[in-house]
């Protein structure tokens, strides 16, 4: 029995929902009436005065910056100066991330922009984020939270906002031995606490480079801890080590009130939940995670080539042998990361390996290529596999990397730029992209079954007639360790997670595209085109996993009946946390939770909801 049915049954005892009314009745699906409730904008009689916005800049020691929109350099021309040094810099994530006015998905067809916001609060503390929260509250202000400014869907901007910039939070502790407070007679262990403003790369430099330890994040170098852990979270080894979500301890948070609170298992533990894996920006700004940290294997790698099919008949016996391969070889802990399957009958494998040496790991593969190698007329690899374990310490280190002469990073060429600031190579195309569509589907692990193979091939090759298809192994916990699988059971992510082998994704877009830019204009021509290709390859495999549900920060902007798709049997329960702690709708996101109670843009609430 799920959450939801077991909440109805009990909203029918009269006793229990006289004590919980206001539960039981969101689990129910109705919600309290409220009266219409419209934010002000710039020009409106109630927005803020110049003497407001001095108090609020006084009150965070001079932290309140008017947030400027670079791209507006290019709106009459782009052969300027000032135009052509922003978009140089539009391939750079850490420019973009320096930069409040910018988000690094610059926009998404028919759905949403980025937008600066009028001002920011370039937050230093948890107290910059609470005065911030008030005066928002207090104005009846639209509030933007951004750290990394990674989000597809455009969470972290608004225009006419007041942003909480938490970019310059960053410290980061590591703990020997921590314990949440509260949490009397719980264990000490590792641990390290990061400021709102970190970002995975500079966590995994201070955790495993340097202190030869792990914290499970994301993939992407760039991406901000809060953001991410906020969200669930799959980084390449979670099928070892569990989501994100699953490895945070405690939490600070803002509130919608401006209370700094303290969230734990122990103390305040149903924001704590939701925290973990019920979206970015929905439940307060939060200052500061303390997330576990675990022990590193000797070795990770990974295996790296395409593979050509000369025909389409070829290609499909391709991937019926791919699929069987990794059900009986990769389908555990040690295999995550992408697969790529494309429409010119190749299979790209990108797959990173834990805890295998070079030689474990090609021993793995030997199989699967011996099986090519016996049919040259039908298959052709592009180029050598590259097959490999290196020390985990290094795989976040560039230097050890330059010492191997492997080009894997692209260092921040920004004069000055901080040594060390990098990102992978294969993670370029996202910076600066305009999204023409973008979907994702959990797949169960029963379709790698004998009887369900032949099914989830035939879907597979179907899809990537229409588009590319991407399978996310490491965003599918099915096949995980069973700790693995335990932790991540306890965050508010859609259960689905837990029975999928893989996460499928498949998007489309272009880089360097903004309405209104002179020469980069979007192709929405184009985008409507691709748009209908990316959802007819779904489709495919829609029609094997008809609720098989999408991943929250990689999805479909349009993504039908979300509430389902992206918490399940969790969504009834986030929206009780929601009202408990921002009963008013404060923080606001697309299809974050509680947003059916809002307008599209988040200025004005619904009457009658």
């Amino acid at each position: 029995m799920d959450r939801r049915t077991l909440l109805k049954q009990l909203a029918a005892i009269p006793f229990l929902a006289r004590l919980w009314p206001d539960r039981f009745a969101l689990a129910q699906g109705a919600h309290p009436a409220k009266a219409s409730f419209h934010r002000v904008r710039p020009g409106d009689p109630a927005w803020p005065s110049a003497a407001s916005w001095q108090k609020l800049k006084q009150q965070v020691n001079g932290n309140l910056i008017p947030v400027d929109f670079p791209l507006a350099a290019c709106e009459s021309a782009s052969s300027g100066a000032s135009c052509q040094d922003v978009l140089k810099n539009l391939d750079n994530p850490f420019y973009i991330g320096d930069t409040p006015g910018l988000t690094q998905t610059l926009g998404w067809a028919n759905a949403w922009t980025t937008k600066p916001s009028i001002y920011a609060v370039a937050a230093k503390s948890a107290d910059d984020i609470a005065a911030a929260v008030n005066f928002a509250r207090e104005n009846r202000l639209r509030l933007v939270v951004k750290g990394g400014g990674h989000s597809y869907q455009g969470t972290s901007n608004a225009a006419d906002s007041l942003l909480v910039w938490t970019r310059h939070m960053n410290d980061i502790t590591l703990h020997d031995a921590f314990v949440p407070q509260g949490c009397t007679g719980v264990p000490p262990q590792p641990a390290v606490t990061v400021g709102a403003g970190t970002i995975w790369l500079h966590a995994y430099d201070a955790v495993t480079t340097k202190a030869g330890r792990y914290v499970q994040g994301g993939g992407c170098t760039t991406v901000g801890v809060a953001g991410l852990i906020q969200s669930g979270g799959f980084g390449s080894f979670s099928k070892h080590y569990g989501t994100a979500a699953a490895g945070l301890l405690e939490a600070e948070v803002v509130t919608a009130d401006g209370q700094i609170r303290i969230a734990n298992a122990c103390t305040n533990p149903d924001i704590f939940w939701a925290l973990k894996g019920g979206g970015g920006g929905s439940f307060g700004a939060v200052s500061k995670l303390t997330l576990r940290v675990r022990e590193l294997p000797e070795f990770v790698g990974g295996a790296f080539f395409t593979v050509t099919a000369a025909s389409d008949s070829v290609y499909r016996r391709l991937l019926d042998q791919f699929v069987g391969f990794y059900s009986t070889t990769l389908f555990n802990d040690h295999w995550g990361e992408t697969v790529h399957l494309r429409r010119n009958n190749s299979v790209e494998i990108s797959l990173v390996s834990y805890g295998l040496s070079t030689e474990q790991a090609k021993k793995t593969w030997q199989p699967f290529l011996d099986w090519l190698a016996r049919a040259p007329t039908d298959y052709t690899l592009k180029s050598a596999p590259i097959i490999m374990g290196i020390p985990a310490r290094n795989w976040w280190n560039p230097e050890w990397w330059e010492q191997q002469h492997l080009s894997v990073f692209v260092a921040d060429p920004r004069p000055g730029a901080p040594h060390g600031d990098v990102w992978w190579s294969g993670d370029g195309g996202q910076v600066g992209q305009f999204l023409y569509a973008f979907e994702s589907l959990w797949l169960p692990a029963s379709l790698l079954k004998d009887d369900s193979r032949a099914q989830l091939v035939n879907a597979l090759f179907a899809a990537s007639r229409h588009w590319h298809v991407e399978l996310h192994f490491n965003k599918g916990l099915a096949g995980a360790s069973g700790e693995a699988i335990a932790a991540t059971r306890d965050t508010a992510t859609n259960p689905a997670l837990l029975d999928a082998f893989a996460l499928t994704i498949i998007a489309s877009g272009e880089g360097h595209a903004y309405p209104g830019l002179h020469g980069h204009e979007p192709d929405l021509a184009a985008a409507r085109k691709e748009s209908d290709a990316v959802a007819k390859s779904m489709n495919e495999l829609r029609k094997l996993a008809p609720n098989g549900g999408a991943y929250v920060s990689e999805s479909n902007f349009f993504e039908r009946d979300w509430q389902q798709a992206y918490w399940g049997s969790n969504y009834p329960t986030l929206r009780a946390v929601k009202a408990k702690y921002d009963p008013d709708g404060l923080f606001f996101v697309h299809h974050g939770v509680g947003s059916e109670d809002w307008s599209p843009d988040g200025f004005t609430r619904l009457t009658g909801t």
